[in-house]
Parts: structure tokens; C-alpha cells; sequence
């Protein structure tokens, strides 16, 4: 099992024990392992205590709950997915996987909500100059971005994208753009300025799996091998590679000559092999969330983990001399390359890592006094293009040139400013925009209006293709916090311990998450951010997009008992979609013509499924002791960002569509955040499932590490290894 470091905090319950504290004045397990907060015995009107002042979560027993919660809602999709990692034919794994994806919509554990674009913008940045990868962390390496004094037409874009089909792969696209904009009267710039919503908690490349962490510390490193801005894997710091015949040995030639400098551009060291082995015995030491990624791929990893060997030569990453790099496989892998893009694989400097405090194995301790690796901008070493100048909270990120980059000649911008944004203002950032303080945003329905009214709507204003991103909303089945666990005073629920059983025993229950799953509507919830025209561009109808793999030659698997033929070329999400309808779940996910296969659609909306489903529950809930009725209704609390205007309306829109389409049988509490810092607190920025402090939960989402489907399943894998797991309230 993943090291875990089990951490217990206040004003959090064990739902183990949550019947038996019903009616009580704050009684708690005082097993070991078990904290008790001081107990405050304001009872609500029902003489219950409030839920958040009087329960805590029993150490000793949270991980057997959190195995028996996700036995019961994902044991058919881990029993399928299991079998589908067990096949070493691509076509098949890819077909039965998608199969496992079906059971895990049909769980209706999260709701697929969005995908990053689909949107309006306006922006200076030329069209597909920022590496272009459907996973990894390489999409967001700006030094190659091409960024105008101006914003950029529409009808210029639309002349861009289509060269950019054209010249994909050949390597001319680069300077075919900016040839085509200076011959069109624009002025290249040799910076980006754009905004960003929260600040990185971490400079440590290797420790964290956060996207607010790992969209900063990409400019200051370079990986083996990185994507370009036509979608080719290209060489980085290693100059070439080789894979055995077996397939489990890739031996890499490390570029030579490439200095590691600090913060201040003084040499601190010259990259080597042992620089990457250093990286990933540290990554697996900090147990930030991206050791799930090479566990049972590299071999050795697992057994380091479970500390069954302490001799981290064993694991199968090896720096063969200074400048040739190895890594064994437990098995073939297909998809292996497309992993050095993400941050597990980034180097380390060792020596300077060991001058900040930094150990390795059983000494590693990220919280001794004299531990500061990754803790300031001035506390990593730097080998990438840019060094961090300026790391101010809630105001400015800066970055400029590195001096001594390796491939400094290739850099189109020279300098990075990440500005603050608190989206206070819905049309900020569309004025920021055409005034140049930044280059580009989308535009929310506000800033839509504002454009229009501008008049350069018609001109600039340009739809965003949709990504791999998927955005989704998390059901906490096992829910423990009910106030932020960073600080106890904010976002503090107002439900009773009664409210706190009711509402997990309906969460639990398969048919009432479905019900309210096919209760939003969707595209309504969406206009309040992109506006009514695109409302249903960005919609997205699963986890992995429907597109994603494609089978590569004719499968024949078992859907419910029936060998179904599926042809070369047959896309992932179509495979999902038959196993759905076969098992007549009132949902759906993929549509040939669509983008991506899973996107532009409302495919989970269903009034009359959802009242249906919600009759089956109540019965069923009924049967358990648990009465709903208009007068009794399921109550469950759903953080909002309350200084977006966006958010707000959005988070409005959820509860009316939910509590219209179910007839106030079930009631949406809507827990206001002053801020995105209480907003990200109330799950982004949370380490484990009991820190949740959410029954429903819209914010967090998952980008593709590689190009698999197991890239996103694998984010539900029990016991630890699951990093989105955490987000359902369990481990």
C-alpha cells in the first residue's frame, strides 16, 4: 500500500460512527489515532448538535470504511479494469477499458461537467506556439509561444490553424507563423503576459501533482524529451534513445554540457545521468502524487514504496556513467515515452538538493527545520528556459531568460509575467486584454456582452478548441470534514449530525447520485460562463474523451454475454457507449459526429430519468430507515467561489435545476467561499479524502499524463494509489 502519512485533524467525523452520534451533545471514538476538538453544544432546532463541532474521524478504522464505501459504488468498474490491464494486446485493452469506463459513469460517482475551452477569446498568442501534447505537462511550456503587439484576428487565426494541419510534422510551422504575421502588419514581442487564479504551494517539481504548482515550476526545467509546437516528440536533455528488443530496457544520452544554475543564474552544477535517478528516488520519497504513475512500470518501485527495499540501486533507474541514463520496465509498455513529459521524470540536481536540507530514503523528511528544497523560488536549482524573478502571493510570478539554456536560440520570448487574478470583476479580464496588461482571455458571458458592445466581437473574438482536461463533479460518499481543514473557522457546514447521516446514507446509495446527476442541466450551468451561444461547446460526456484511442485492429470482447466485434479504427468512447446501452443506463457519453467524440452535448440531462431514479432510491433508502419526503428532504452542501460573479450565478443555477427537476425532494445547500483560496480549500488543496469538506464539488478535474486510457482510470485505483479517489471522500 502507497506510504501514507495519516494525519488527524478537528472538526472531521468518521462516518463509521456517524449513526451513533446522532442526538448526542459531541461524544466521540476516543480510539487511538483519534483526535477530539472541544466540543461546543449549540444544538439546532431537531436537537442535534451541529455536525461540525461534534464529530471526529477515527484513524483506525478510516481505511477499512473508505475500502467498504469504494467496494460498494466501484467494485464492477476496478473487477473490469483489472481485467483490462491484465491483456497485453493494445486493441483489446483499449476496448476493455472502455468498458470499465462505463461502470464507472454508471457509478455516478462524479459527473462529467466541462473541458478547458469551447469558449470565446481574445488573445495576441498566434494559434498551437505552445507545444502542442493532448497530456504531460509540455502544453504548458511558453518559450516557444509567438506572441503579437496586437490581438490577433479571427480570420488570421483561422488562416494559422489551417497551415498548421498543413506543415504538422515537418518542423517549418514555427517560422511559417511568424513570417505570416509580420507580412500582415503585426509586431512580434519578445514576452507573454497572462493571468493566473492561485498561487503554487510547492517550487518542487518532484513533490506535487497540482496543476497551480507544476503550471509555474515547468519553465525552470527541462525533461528527456519534450513535445513541440506540432505535436512531435523531440529530444531535450537527452540527445537520443534506444529500447531493447525486449522492449523493458530505454537507454537515453544525456546531452552534455547543460548547466544547472540558481536563482540568480550561478552555476551550481552541470546536468548529468544521475540527475534523473536523483528525480525519482526524491519524487518517490516525497510521495506527492506521482509515484501512482511508475508504480509497476519501472521496476523496483513498488517494492521501494512498501519498504521492502531500502536500496533505492535495486529500483530499475540507473545512471550508467555520467551521461548515459536507463530505465527497466516491469513490462512492455506502449505508452512509456509518452510519460517523460510529465514532472515524475524531471531531474534533480543531488548536490544541490542535499544543500537545502534535502535526504533520500528513510532520512528524507520534508518537515525538519533545515529542510528548504522547493519551499521558495530561490530554494531549486534551474536547467530549463527561464529563471523566476519575482514570486509574489496573489499578485505577480516572473520569469526571465535563463542565460545559460541550452537552447536559448530557440526561445520567441524572453520574459513571463503571471498576473493575479481574483475574479472579482467579471469583465477584468477582457479589459486587461485590449489594454495589453495581458494577451489574452476568454470570454465569459460579461465580458461577451462588453465585446459586442465594443465592437471588436466580430473581429478578434475566436472559439478555443477543447482539450483533454476533464472537469468533473465529485459526490463525497464517505464525508468527513465539515469545515475547512486549514482553517476550522471558514466554510463551515450548517448541517446537523442528523442532516450529516441522512445525506451519506443517500449519497451511498447508487439510484440517488444518478438522480441528481440527470437533474442538472448542464448547458444551463455552463452558459453562465462561456454565454448561451456556446453553452454546449465545452461540455463534456465522460472522464477520457471519446476520441482518445482508437482501436488499431478488430476486437471482439464480451458485453453482458454477448461477443460483441468491434473494427479497426473504432474509437474508444463508442466501445464505452455500447456497454452503457447494454446495461440501459439512461445516459450518453459518446456521439460519432461530436468533438472529441464526448464533447459539445448534454448527454447526462434526463428530467424524467432522474425522477425515476430518485423514486428507486427513496425506496430504497426507505427499506434502510431513511425517509424522504418534501417535508424531509436530503440536504447536501455545495461550495461556491462567492466572489466570482461567474461562479455565483453558475453555483445558482445547480441548485434551481436540481431542486425544480426533483421537486425539493432533495435541497442544495449552497456554502459560500469569500474567495478562490477558501474555495480551493475546500477540496483542490486537500491531501486525503477525509479532509473533503463537500458533499458535491465542482473545481478539481484531470489532464491526461500520457497517451492511455489508464492515464485517467488510474486516478481511481483504491487503496492511496487513486489520486482523484481522494475526491469521493475516501483515502
Amino acid at each position: 500500500m502507497k506510504k501514507v502519512s495519516k494525519r488527524v485533524l478537528a472538526l472531521t467525523l468518521a462516518m463509521s460512527t456517524l449513526l451513533t452520534a446522532c442526538g448526542g451533545n459531541g461524544g466521540s471514538n476516543a480510539d487511538a489515532g483519534t483526535e477530539t476538538p472541544s466540543v461546543n453544544t449549540e444544538v439546532s432546532s431537531n436537537g442535534s448538535a451541529l455536525a461540525a463541532d461534534v464529530i471526529t474521524v477515527d484513524m483506525s478504522t478510516y481505511d477499512a470504511k473508505s475500502a467498504e464505501v469504494y467496494n460498494a459504488a466501484l467494485g464492477e468498474f476496478i473487477t473490469a479494469y483489472e481485467a483490462a490491464k491484465a491483456v497485453e494486446n493494445i486493441s483489446e485493452r483499449y476496448a476493455l477499458m472502455a468498458i470499465a469506463e462505463a461502470k464507472l459513469m454508471e457509478s455516478a460517482v462524479m459527473l462529467p461537467l466541462k473541458t478547458r475551452g469551447g469558449d470565446y477569446a481574445i488573445s495576441r498568442v498566434a494559434p498551437y506556439t505552445i507545444p502542442y501534447s493532448l497530456w504531460g505537462n509540455d502544453p504548458d511550456r511558453y518559450y516557444k509561444v509567438i506572441v503579437t503587439t496586437e490581438p490577433i484576428t479571427d480570420a488570421h487565426r483561422t488562416e494559422i490553424k489551417a497551415k498548421w494541419s498543413e506543415l504538422k510534422g515537418t518542423g517549418t510551422y514555427d517560422e511559417w507563423t511568424k513570417t505570416f504575421l509580420t507580412d500582415n502588419g503585426y509586431t512580434l514581442k519578445d514576452s507573454y503576459t497572462y493571468a493566473y487564479t492561485g498561487d503554487p504551494e510547492t517550487w518542487d517539481a518532484l513533490a506535487t501533482s497540482k496543476a497551480v504548482d507544476s503550471e509555474m515550476i515547468i519553465h525552470t526545467y527541462d525533461g528527456l524529451m519534450e513535445y513541440d509546437v506540432e505535436g512531435t516528440l523531440q529530444p531535450a536533455l537527452a540527445e537520443s534513445y534506444e529500447v531493447s528488443e525486449d522492449g523493458l530496457t530505454y537507454t537515453f544520452k544525456i546531452r552534455q554540457g547543460v548547466k544547472w544554475v540558481d536563482s540568480q543564474g550561478r552555476e551550481v552544477g552541470t546536468v548529468t545521468a544521475d540527475d534523473f535517478v536523483a528525480g525519482m528516488q526524491h519524487m518517490l520519497d516525497a510521495m506527492g502524487g506521482l509515484e501512482y504513475l511508475v508504480q509497476g512500470v519501472i521496476t523496483g518501485v513498488n517494492e521501494y514504496i512498501a519498504g521492502e527495499i531500502t536500496d533505492f540501486s535495486q529500483v530499475g533507474v540507473k545512471a550508467v556513467d555520467d551521461y548515459t541514463l536507463t530505465y527497466t520496465l516491469e513490462a512492455p509498455t506502449s505508452y512509456f515515452m509518452t510519460m517523460l513529459g510529465y514532472n515524475c521524470f524531471a531531474p534533480m540536481n543531488r548536490s544541490y538538493y542535499v544543500s537545502q536540507g534535502g535526504k533520500f530514503g528513510a532520512e528524507y523528511d520534508a518537515a525538519a527545520t533545515d529542510y528548504l528544497y522547493g519551499t521558495t523560488k530561490d530554494n531549486i536549482a534551474y536547467c530549463g528556459p527561464f529563471l523566476c524573478t519575482n514570486a509574489t502571493a496573489s499578485n505577480t510570478v516572473a520569469f526571465e531568460a535563463n542565460p545559460t539554456y541550452w537552447n536559448k536560440d530557440a526561445m520567441n520570448v524572453t520574459k513571463l509575467t503571471a498576473l493575479y487574478s481574483d475574479g472579482t470583476e467579471a469583465t477584468k479580464l477582457y479589459k486587461d486584454t485590449m489594454a495589453g496588461t495581458i494577451d489574452g482571455a476568454p470570454l465569459n458571458s460579461s465580458a461577451l456582452e462588453l465585446a459586442k458592445t465594443d465592437g471588436v466581437f466580430d473581429t478578434l473574438a475566436y472559439i478555443r478548441p477543447t482539450e483533454a482536461v476533464s472537469y468533473m463533479g465529485f459526490y463525497n460518499l464517505n464525508r468527513s470534514a465539515f469545515a475547512n481543514v486549514n482553517d476550522p473557522t471558514t466554510v463551515v457546514s450548517t448541517q446537523t449530525v442528523d442532516d450529516a447521516a441522512r445525506t451519506n446514507a443517500a449519497m451511498n446509495n447508487v439510484h440517488f447520485r444518478r438522480a441528481i446527476s440527470f437533474a442538472v442541466d448542464r448547458a444551463a450551468y455552463n452558459a453562465q460562463k462561456n454565454g448561451e451561444e456556446l453553452k454546449l461547446n465545452s461540455l463534456r460526456n465522460t472522464y477520457t474523451p471519446g476520441h482518445f484511442v482508437f482501436l488499431e485492429e478488430e476486437v471482439t470482447v464480451d458485453i453482458n454475454g454477448t461477443a460483441t466485434t468491434f473494427p479497426a479504427q473504432t474509437p474508444y468512447g463508442e466501445i464505452m457507449q455500447a456497454q452503457i446501452d447494454a446495461d440501459g443506463v439512461a445516459m450518453t457519453v459518446y456521439k460519432a459526429d461530436a468533438e472529441n467524440g464526448s464533447d459539445g452535448f448534454d448527454g447526462w440531462f434526463n428530467p424524467e430519468a432522474a425522477v425515476a431514479e430518485l423514486q428507486t432510491a427513496i425506496e430504497e433508502l426507505a427499506a434502510a430507515g431513511v425517509e424522504v419526503t418534501a417535508e424531509n428532504p436530503i440536504v447536501f452542501d455545495y461550495p461556491y467561489a462567492s466572489n466570482d460573479e461567474a461562479y455565483t450565478n453558475t453555483a445558482n443555477v445547480y441548485k434551481q435545476s436540481i431542486e425544480s427537476v426533483l421537486g425539493g425532494l432533495v435541497i442544495v445547500n449552497l456554502t459560500t467561499c469569500v474567495n478562490y483560496d477558501e474555495w480551493y480549500y475546500t477540496g483542490y488543496y486537500t491531501d486525503y479524502g477525509y479532509e473533503a469538506n463537500y458533499d458535491m464539488y465542482d473545481l478539481s478535474g484531470w489532464g491526461p499524463d500520457y497517451g492511455d486510457p489508464q492515464t485517467y482510470l488510474d486516478t481511481f485505483l483504491p487503496e492511496y494509489a487513486g489520486y482523484m479517489a481522494k475526491c469521493c471522500g475516501i483515502y
